[in-house]
């Protein structure tokens, strides 16, 4: 029987990083499927610590920047965390953002070659250990198709649901179909009986990606032309308090869940027939922060 609970995303937040890893524990335990860590309070070493305190989930970083550490530093450390782990770790990599990457000194003007010189150059470090699936964050076409050629799978963040038939028909049919081929997408989610409140959590998330250009390019692409035009427009007028308004509710419902237990449980459903094989929800709440949105995600799902 397949497990209808979905993966869920895991940040380790200072001070409660003990607590955190009580919560993984109870994530297992409940039967969730995986565990996906963002680059925020270092994904590497949450995921080392979830093989060190699990036995049987799933889990991965969604993602790691690939320009933060050199593949020789990269390669030991996730061969260790494969290896000990028995298997059950993805390692999932991405060029991420130009406002993490600017301070640092770095930039992805070159996002696909670097992706694939970092694969191939990760895979001939010497010495290293056998290392784990390797998964790329994707939105735009060209992505996914390098993804199918030098990956063992694809993590979208903030995909849109309708546009993913067109997403994935960029790549061969027998690879979409391929078990071992991971296919993901991080989903904001905000449960509260209240939709127009839970839509609010989601579209001030969201708000902050849209200020990103290869995000507007990808939602453009994806149905939605109208939306980041009014939001380029806020940004030419410095009006960035305005990006929220021009996120339609359409928009929200296709790229974030909201509402209730029931919708909620409804719209991952929607997702899974979408393509998406492992839908990866990101909590937030109404009511307080990470801690209070997996109670509200336990309530939801088990």
């Amino acid at each position: 029987m397949l497990n209808d609970k979905p993966a869920v995303s895991l940040a380790a937040v200072p001070g409660k990083r003990k607590a955190t890893l009580e919560l993984i524990k109870t994530i297992e335990a409940r039967g969730y499927p995986g565990i996906y860590c963002p680059s925020i309070g270092d994904g590497l070493a949450l995921c080392e610590a979830i093989a060190l305190t699990t036995d049987r989930i799933e889990f991965g970083t969604a993602i790691t920047p690939i320009y933060f550490r050199p593949v020789e530093e990269y390669a030991p450390t996730i061969s260790f965390i494969h290896e000990i782990s028995a298997g059950r770790f993805r390692f999932g990599i991405g060029v991420s953002h130009a406002p993490a990457l600017t301070p640092r000194g770095f930039r992805n003007d070159k996002p696909l070659a670097d992706t694939r010189d970092f694969v191939e150059n990760i895979k001939a470090v010497p010495r290293a250990g056998d290392l784990p699936p390797i998964i790329l964050a994707t939105l735009r076409d060209k992505m996914i198709r390098l993804a199918a050629e030098i990956s063992d799978g694809i993590v979208f963040a903030n995909g849109v649901r309708s546009h993913m038939t067109n997403s994935l028909a960029t790549i061969p049919d027998s690879t979409v179909k391929n078990s071992n081929f991971f296919i993901a997408n991080m989903i904001p989610t905000c449960i509260d009986e209240d939709l127009a409140a839970a839509r609010a959590v989601n579209r001030k998330t969201l708000s902050r990606y849209a200020l990103l250009p290869n995000y507007r390019n990808y939602w453009k692409v994806a149905g939605y032309a109208r939306e980041m035009e009014n939001v380029e427009n806020c940004i030419s007028a410095n009006n960035l308090e305005g990006v929220e308004a021009c996120l339609s509710d359409r928009w929200l419902d296709d790229t974030t869940i909201a509402g209730s237990p029931r919708r909620v449980r409804n719209e991952v459903e929607k997702w899974k027939a979408a393509g998406i094989k492992t839908p990866i929800l990101v909590p937030s709440s109404t009511r307080g922060g990470q801690f209070q949105a997996f109670a509200e995600l336990f309530g939801a799902f088990g």
